[in-house]
């Protein structure tokens, strides 16, 4: 690759050039591991990250753009008043309407050692995620120097956010394989304070192929440069439709020796080849780095980089393919916790005294319990973020046979229980695998006495839309399972059997499963399940057993539909029937 040649499409000041646009195995538990279930704490649930004051933030906000001088920040021209020779751009985009991109977010970065500022887009995958490009986010401490805006098409000149809402960012992740030279692995999602209360946009699945085939037309938005000849910004959204190339196009142009720089699989490019000047050339540029390539409601890519001042003859925009990151993203999108640390947490009831406890994930063990009061009158147990608003919830079944939803009320400012109905205790096995109809909304899997499996489709507030059958013959299994354990970002289904066997059923993002596998071929015995999701933070869903002896283990998910070496958590947890 030469240097001086490509460029991350992210703005900086204008003075500033920047380069760069499986079997189970049982292993001995590990010394740390404690012989008998960890103490209470004083300490009650820990209290999601405060939001940022809206002053701290308009600060944050105003440090952030001071770095773009005024002629950087003049405002594009109208499309009716524009000259016939200079259309607004994204290079040669139009405006687009807050109506049709909701999701759209600006995000706004002050390096105060430096002295930098960066100016990227992203989109709202949840109402508190926000998928962007790596090169924005990585080595950057987003939650104290960065803010978010969302809600608006305009560039908040002068502080003006013409109606939209800021938000500060809590936790952020860069895909550990992130290169900054080669620009492979260019994806990020950043965790939002709070929920911004615009739609969402879905990512692509791994299994996407249409969309990529060559000639689609898809849709790129952002706020960035709008020429090649200078460093000013658009000061409203601009899109631009353009066809997707074949890798075989990109290749041929950027893969000439000693460049070599465009990776199939990681990477995809669009557009018609670049003219060498404005006009003729339809292209994202810097400033438009991590906004979304769009195909059907979907984003199929983020972009990333191109030629320098974007309009080099011959030459295409680039972005991360993220049909390819499906697994990595769907890990960070899906990742409430008890304790807002990107870690899933453990639920466990004192049978004796009713006391409900939670125990924070510290990897591969867990650390002290904390009280959650009176838990008594309940059967099951499943932790799940039904509302998406990236807090956990609970869902309970009442020994009445009620399903009962434990979740934070914005409305009310505190936790709230919420009845969603009677007749649950007929079913045998009850569980929230995740999202299993690709809407990005939890849903809920319940077995009933005559062994049929239903899938009750979540709706983003607490509730089920009308029930569709999955089949017969699951009422010798027991079902457990939260997230993706084969590594396309799809929810999956584990279940035993009567012979010891463990098995992975595939999430299909289409409301049935696959064909199934063994995730585990003898032993899989135990008495009680519990699985939260991703308890090691390495982006792979997990799981806890508890044997007959009330040793607790973890078995860590590998990715693969199958679990590594598993750790041992401690035991004296037989007391503790009502896990989750």
């Amino acid at each position: 690759m030469t240097s001086g040649r490509r460029r991350v499409r992210n703005a900086l000041p204008a003075a500033t050039a920047v380069l760069a646009l499986g079997s189970l195995a049982l292993g001995a538990a590990p010394a740390q591991a404690s012989d008998v279930a960890p103490p209470p704490n004083k300490q009650s649930l820990k209290a999601a990250p405060a939001p940022a004051s809206q002053a701290e933030l308009k600060a944050r906000l105003k440090s952030a753009t001071s770095h773009f001088s005024p002629a950087a920040a003049s405002p594009a021209p109208s499309a009716s008043a524009a000259p016939a020779t200079k259309d607004p751009k994204i290079i040669s985009g139009q405006p687009a309407t807050v109506g049709e991109a909701p999701w759209m977010v600006q995000l706004f970065y002050n390096d105060p050692v430096t002295n930098q500022g960066i100016f990227c887009g992203g989109a709202l995958v949840a109402p508190g995620k926000v998928l962007t490009a790596a090169h924005c986010v990585a080595g950057r401490d987003w939650s104290k120097n960065g803010v978010v805006l969302g809600g608006t098409t305009q560039y908040p000149l002068d502080g003006d956010v013409h109606g939209g809402q800021l938000v500060n960012v809590s936790r952020q992740w860069s895909d550990p394989a992130f290169d900054a030279n080669a620009l492979t692995g260019d994806v990020a999602v950043l965790t939002l304070a709070a929920p911004l209360p615009y739609q969402t946009l879905q990512p692509a699945a791994s299994d996407e192929t249409v969309a990529y085939q060559p000639g689609t037309p898809a849709t790129v938005y952002g706020w960035g440069r709008t020429s090649s000849t200078n460093q000013d910004i658009s000061m409203s959204l601009l899109k631009a439709t353009i066809p997707v190339q074949s890798d075989a196009t990109c290749g041929a142009y950027y893969n000439q020796a000693p460049e070599n720089s465009f990776v199939p699989g990681q990477m995809l490019c669009a557009g018609n080849p670049a003219s060498g000047a404005d006009a003729g050339t339809v292209s994202p540029c810097n400033g438009d780095s991590g906004g979304p390539l769009v195909v059907g409601n979907r984003i199929v890519g983020v972009v990333s980089w191109g030629r320098a001042d974007c309009v080099a003859a011959g030459s295409y925009s680039v972005y991360s393919k993220i049909s390819s990151f499906a697994g990595l993203v769907d890990a960070r999108v899906d990742d409430t916790d008890l304790n807002f640390d990107g870690r899933a947490d453990l639920f466990a009831r004192n049978d004796s005294t009713g006391e409900g406890f939670a125990y924070y994930s510290q990897g591969i063990t867990i650390g002290n319990r904390y009280s959650l009061g009176d838990w008594r009158g309940y059967d099951l147990v499943r932790q799940s973020d039904l509302d998406r608003d990236q807090r956990q919830d609970f869902v309970l079944r009442t020994s009445g046979g009620h399903l009962d939803w434990y979740h934070y009320s914005a409305a009310a400012g505190a936790a709230v229980h919420q009845d969603l109905g009677g007749g649950w205790g007929a079913m045998k096995s009850i569980t929230l695998p995740g999202d299993l109809n690709g809407d990005g909304l939890t849903d809920l899997l319940a077995v009933d006495t005559s062994g049929q499996l239903w899938l009750y489709p979540g709706k983003g507030d607490g509730t089920f839309g009308d029930r569709s059958a999955l089949g017969g013959g699951w009422g010798t299994l027991v079902l457990v399972g939260k997230g993706d354990y084969t590594g396309d970002g799809k929810a999956d289904l584990l279940a035993q059997d009567t012979s010891g066997k463990l098995w992975l059923y595939p999430g299909t993002g289409r409301g049935v499963f696959g064909n199934r596998s063994l995730a585990g071929s003898a032993g899989w015995t135990f008495p009680a399940y519990a699985a939260t999701g991703d308890v090691d933070g390495d982006g792979k869903a997990d799981l806890f057993a508890r044997d007959s002896a009330g040793v607790l283990w973890l078995y860590p998910g590998n990715g693969r539909g199958a679990f590594g070496d598993r750790y041992q958590i401690g035991g004296g947890w037989n007391g503790y029937s009502l896990i989750g």
